[in-house]
């Protein structure tokens, strides 16, 4: 259970780390931050499900740091500070001298790290130094998920009034505001940017394909990044002329009540977490769909994955990703691609929220590898992958920039460039953000597109365009 935000007292401290990656919080007068953080840190354990794990982590965790070979950050920095496990240990000294009775004694005799304002300051920093990406815990000898620690860490933070406000904007005008939305796309320019694309689609096509919105008793109600609806019109139209071609046009609808998948409370706060999922499924509830299909988004693919079944108990609905929908169409035979269009040669970056678990590895391969001819790999792939640079949140951070391109995207960039792949195919909106920067500041000659970008290049459908046709025009609308 999400902690709720009556729980704790009014007020709004602020931190301001003095290092270029700096983040931007809400003002209050300084000097309350250590209580504001305990009394965070007390009602989180009181209402959630972190105690049990911290004791866990407190008896197990060593500080032998293998996590330092896995982690992307500290090989570009080498700072101490990014080693994995030396961020845990922060938090779980302050847990075990303010909230273990060992501490408590401990503390009678001088022993144990008290709180300060300047460890405060020193957590607030490093919790958001890290990409959250959780490919250390793939090195840890004693199975500490290092990532969640930093998500706890930032949700204390944040539940004190310590977080960058770029996300708390976007998180109160989802829950609050009047679109509804992170972008606050109104739903009149939603429903303006469909119809464009609906053109376009048939444009393209020959073929009358639709963006259905509000139509009720649908097997699957779709969500995306809302941001796909205003830069990502190559994936959208993908997504829609496979489902069009797999012969489910009927089957499936835009709910205009809530068209955003994007979940912030996934990196930072548990209780907008659970509310923002509470929204998707009031959204199914209200057009009485029975499943919830997820655009080309990780985060997002991933809150809803792992928490609609938490969070909606035996009335949750069955949800997939529309990579995994594609993949499956595939083959059933229900889909066809043609393999004489794509001719560039092509690589593939795994979305950490998606292939970390191994959830989604081997899909979106086999879908590339059907008509991708010139295919290659990064290393390491897979559930080894690097992340983009700017996981956790960090691409939605203006103010991050120069350290994604710096320090967290350094490693990708590199891997990237090592492929020479002439085209990037990542299927999530926030990876897709970062790496088109990271191209751009690094000078690589790749396009970053997404997994349906090329699916709709090479998609054949009875009565429809030629798909070598369909690529000659598009390759006219990139020039």
């Amino acid at each position: 259970m999400a902690i709720p935000e009556s729980a704790l007292s009014q007020g709004s401290p602020k931190v301001k780390p003095e290092s270029w990656y700096s983040f931007h919080v809400d003002e209050a007068p300084a000097g309350d931050r250590v209580e504001r953080f305990l009394a965070a840190f007390a009602a989180i354990l009181h209402y959630g499900g972190y105690r049990g794990l911290l004791d866990t982590y407190v008896a197990a965790l060593g500080r032998c740091s293998r996590c330092t070979v896995s982690c992307p950050i500290y090989q570009v920095t080498g700072d101490p500070r990014d080693i994995p496990c030396y961020r845990t240990h922060l938090l779980l000294d302050v847990y075990k001298r303010h909230f273990s009775l060992s501490g408590w004694v401990r503390s009678r005799f001088g022993h144990g790290r008290e709180l300060t304002e300047e460890l405060v300051d020193e957590l607030a920093e490093t919790v958001w130094r890290c990409n959250a990406c959780r490919r250390c815990s793939l090195e840890c000898p004693l199975g500490i998920d290092h990532a969640l620690l930093v998500h706890l860490g930032r949700y204390i933070l944040s539940m004190a009034r310590i977080a960058p406000k770029a996300l708390q904007v976007s998180v109160r005008e989802q829950l609050e505001g009047k679109t509804r939305n992170t972008s606050k796309l109104p739903r009149a320019a939603l429903i303006s940017n469909l119809e464009f694309l609906e053109e376009e689609l048939e444009e393209l096509l020959g073929l009358p394909v639709r963006f259905p919105v509000d139509q009720p008793g649908r097997d699957m109600v779709f969500f995306c990044a809302v941001s796909d609806y205003l830069m990502e019109a190559d994936t959208l139209m993908g997504n829609a002329a496979v489902l069009f071609a797999a012969g489910d046009a009927e089957r499936w609808t835009i709910g205009s009540g809530n068209f955003d998948a994007i979940n912030y409370g996934l990196f930072y706060n548990d209780w907008h977490l659970e509310r923002i999922i509470g929204r998707l499924m009031e959204e199914v509830l209200r057009l009485d769909g029975r499943s919830i299909l997820i655009g080309e988004c990780g985060h997002a693919s991933r809150s809803a994955k792992e928490y609609v079944p938490v969070f909606g108990g035996d009335g949750a609905y069955p949800v997939q990703s529309i990579t995994e929908y594609t993949y499956r169409c595939l083959q059933a035979g229900r889909i066809t691609l043609d393999g004489r269009v794509i001719t560039e040669r092509v690589t593939y970056h795994d979305p950490c929220n998606m292939a970390r678990s191994g959830w989604i590895v081997d899909q979106p391969r086999a879908v590339l590898k059907s008509f991708v001819k010139n295919f290659v790999e990064m290393e390491p792939h897979g559930r080894a992958n690097y992340c983009c640079g700017g996981g956790g949140g960090l691409v939605s951070l203006d103010e991050t920039h120069e350290y994604r391109m710096e320090v967290a995207g350094r490693l990708k960039a590199e891997q990237l460039r090592q492929t020479r792949a002439n085209i990037c195919v990542a299927p999530c909106a926030n990876c897709k953000k970062q790496l088109k920067e990271l191209v751009e500041h690094y000078q690589i000659p790749c396009r970053v597109v997404g997994l349906h970008d090329l699916i709709l290049q090479a998609l054949v459908i009875p009565g429809a365009t030629d798909p070598r046709q369909r690529r000659e025009y598009m390759a006219t609308q990139l020039e």
